[in-house]
């Protein structure tokens, strides 16, 4: 028996009805697919966008999406599985403007002598600061010169390039003047430490410790800092240090400079070593003759002797009988014109065997009668009439020395010219 096959014939309503759901299934499937891809899309731009200076995301790695029972982050997923390719940061910093140092040649400074005249200072300038990274690894910066908010003051430093070597090393109590315009005296010894105080040139100060080769720790007036030890020197601008020098101990051009002046005290020694005597007076164009020279020692010797400045002394003997070259000096052997009076100079003029006859005598004349008050004890246990005492220094001998009132300027201009010969 065969089977009947049933046919369902649909109408074309039906048909249309059926397309129409299976296109609005269809609809609805892509409308959910595009809404998933925006969602996903917004999370990787809000990622993107978390910090200023994060790079570019690039996801680079493939995932893998395995079943997960629980439920689960995507942006988590998606920070997890992407790196950061490369990134630059910018910043603008204030950095320090180095100054510069000039150097200019003093030949009336001794050689080797290195003096401040003027302070540097640094300045500031904004620097523009890219710095690239690879991921976390800092690659490299590059540095770009912006504005100058404060410009640089350049160093300025004499070199000493004159006769004579600067010996002098800073000590403990010591006093010492500034060079420069202006030196700032700071809490501490660096050139950053806050200032104290400001010094101005040829003002005085203490030393209270030698730190290093550099700095100085310092009093002035009331305050107590540091300073930088090239600023200063030990040489009195207005002349009037009063030096203590030690026997036997050869000091430097500069520490014996320190103690020149025109009100000098005459009965304290020069400080110079019987080989410095000879090498100042020695080798003078106006010392014709010689004879100076020649009799060098024997300055040396009276200082030594009779508590006289040596090259005071010798200063006067120059002044008084022309480097040797007077007719007084010639025929009597008298450097000083010793005994001669303005009526008759020569008549009255006493003569000598040897000029040093006449130096050793001129000193202790000088010594008892001119430089010490009466009563002060002197050489060999002699004592000072004081009778022509009117103070120890040029000035005072002078008074009843000479008739000449710019005797005393003249035989000064000597002692500097012999000093600045060391």
């Amino acid at each position: 028996m065969k089977k009947k096959i049933k046919y369902v014939i649909k109408t074309r309503g039906q048909i249309i009805k059926q397309r129409l759901l299976l296109y609005t299934l269809i609809l609805i499937i892509l409308a959910l697919m595009i809404l998933l891809c925006f969602k996903t899309f917004k999370q990787v731009e809000a990622l993107s966008n978390i910090e200023e200076e994060e790079p570019v995301i690039v996801t680079n790695e493939k995932m893998t999406i395995e079943k997960n029972k629980n439920n689960f982050d995507v942006s988590e997923i998606i920070k997890e599985n992407t790196i950061t390719s490369s990134k630059k940061t910018l910043n603008v910093d204030e950095v320090d403007l180095d100054y510069t140092t000039e150097y200019i040649e003093n030949n009336e400074l001794p050689t080797g002598t290195l003096q401040v005249k003027q302070e540097g200072t640094d300045g500031t300038q904004k620097m523009i600061v890219i710095k690239s990274y690879n991921g976390d690894e800092y690659v490299g910066e590059e540095r770009i010169q912006g504005e100058i908010i404060a410009q640089a003051t350049n160093k300025i430093v004499e070199i000493g390039t004159g006769e004579g070597i600067n010996n002098y090393s800073p000590k403990k109590g010591d006093s010492i003047y500034a060079t420069p315009d202006s030196v700032k005296v700071r809490k501490a010894a660096s050139r950053k430490a806050e200032e104290i105080c400001e010094m101005k040139k040829d003002e005085k100060a203490t030393i209270v410790e030698v730190i290093n080769n550099n700095w100085l720790k310092i009093q002035y007036s009331t305050n107590i800092g540091f300073a930088d030890a090239a600023c200063f020197t030990n040489i009195n601008p207005f002349g009037t240090t009063e030096t203590i020098f030690e026997e036997g101990v050869e000091y430097s051009k500069e520490e014996l400079l320190a103690s020149l002046s025109f009100d000098m005290d005459l009965t304290k020694p020069s400080g110079l070593t019987l080989s410095q005597f000879q090498k100042v007076l020695s080798g003078n164009p106006e010392d014709k003759q010689n004879v100076i020279a020649s009799n060098a020692e024997y300055f040396y010797y009276a200082e030594k002797q009779y508590g006289i400045n040596g090259i005071y002394l010798a200063s006067m003997a120059i002044h008084e009988g022309g480097w040797g070259t007077s007719k007084i000096a010639n025929d009597k052997k008298n450097l000083f014109g010793y005994g001669a009076y303005d009526s008759n100079p020569y008549g009255g003029s006493f003569s000598f065997d040897t000029y040093a006859e006449g130096i050793d005598l001129v000193a202790r004349v000088l010594v008892k009668n001119y430089l010490n008050p009466k009563g002060t004890e002197i050489y060999d246990g002699q004592v000072a009439t004081g009778r022509y005492y009117n103070g120890p220094t040029l000035t005072g001998v002078n008074t009843r020395y000479a008739s000449d009132k710019n005797w005393a300027n003249a035989v000064f201009k000597w002692m500097t010219y012999l000093y600045n010969r060391l």
